[in-house]
């Protein structure tokens, strides 16, 4: 096989786990560049999202004891999506397969191996998808797994149970750069590149040290990111929801005449009902167009995902 390999790590605030993860990277590269499936032009590329801890003096001094080891820092944080993103575009001028992995140890490493395997069978991108999680607490699962299926079903074209871990191949990474949206999500973006494509299973590990970065509102917010850069259902489902309030109006007042003829009519109560489920249908539609309003005038902005703050990539060696 014989590919060069970057393997692109977006980091916020990771000088807990880093040294670790950097030591089996180590390890699993230099086992892999004896079995020949790699070749040393392979890399590691740590990408800081704007830390506020030790990460990037981190990064430094491991680009400085090992080549293997390179590095982009973002001039500001600007989440993990841009920061992947950052790290793909600067990998596809010297990779011929980039994968892309969170920096807390769960996705597990040895899975790589599998994926270049699927790689090699033609596969240009291959999704890395949790097996289970049975091991996240119930209120997290609850929440990643709704999170799922809420976006599947309004209509976003997403891989089930994965997120960040996966493998593409050049000319894929080449073809997502023909992608200029600002609101960035890879998950759905990815899929629509249409090559030939698999999943590969791991189960997930515990976190080797700190806390997660996605709690359940960032989730939460994300699925709103996914849906209204992907989907257009929300505003058709503002039209069904208006018909549909209508028709209850018509009913509403159907029964008030029928009630009405035993003297037993409740006017304010008729009346409060209604303007409650009006108002709550006018904002909550409001709201969603809002959504979409805002996101086509960011868009229109054309601003820049990031900014380069500096870089470690030894251009000689490779």
């Amino acid at each position: 096989m014989h590919e060069t390999l970057f393997i692109v790590i977006p980091c916020y605030n990771e000088e807990e786990v880093i040294h670790e993860t950097a030591k089996q990277l180590n390890d699993k590269i230099a086992a892999m560049l004896e079995q020949g499936l790699v070749n040393e032009k392979s890399r590691v590329l740590f990408v800081n999202d704007g830390s506020t801890d030790k990460t990037w003096e981190i990064i430094r001094q491991l680009h400085k004891d090992n080549n293997l080891f390179s590095g982009l820092s973002l001039s500001s944080n600007k989440g993990q999506q841009n920061a992947t993103y950052a790290g793909l575009m600067a990998a596809k001028k010297y990779a011929d397969v980039v994968i892309t992995m969170d920096a807390d140890l769960q996705d597990n490493i040895d899975t790589v191996d599998k994926m270049l395997g699927e790689y090699e069978k033609g596969y240009e991108i291959v999704y890395g998808v949790r097996s289970s999680r049975k091991n996240d607490p119930l209120i997290r699962r609850a929440a990643a797994e709704s999170f799922y299926r809420v976006i599947r079903l309004i209509g976003v074209n997403v891989v089930f149970n994965h997120s960040a871990y996966r493998l593409l191949s050049r000319r894929a990474v080449e073809a997502l750069e023909d992608y200029p949206e600002v609101n960035l999500f890879l998950p759905g973006i990815v899929p629509l590149l249409g090559f030939k494509n698999t999943i590969v299973a791991f189960e997930k590990k515990e976190r080797f040290a700190g806390t997660s970065k996605y709690s359940i509102p960032k989730l939460f917010s994300l699925a709103i990111e996914a849906i209204t850069s992907f989907s257009l259902k929300p505003l058709r489902l503002i039209s069904l929801a208006g018909i549909f309030f209508m028709l209850i109006g018509a009913a509403i007042v159907v029964y008030s005449i029928a009630i009405a003829v035993s003297g037993s009519f409740d006017e304010w109560l008729l009346v409060l009902s209604s303007v409650l489920a009006v108002s709550g249908t006018v904002l909550l539609s409001v709201g969603i167009v809002g959504e979409y309003i805002g996101k086509t005038y960011m868009e229109t902005k054309r601003r820049p995902r990031y900014h380069i703050a500096e870089t470690l990539l030894d251009n000689e060696d490779l």
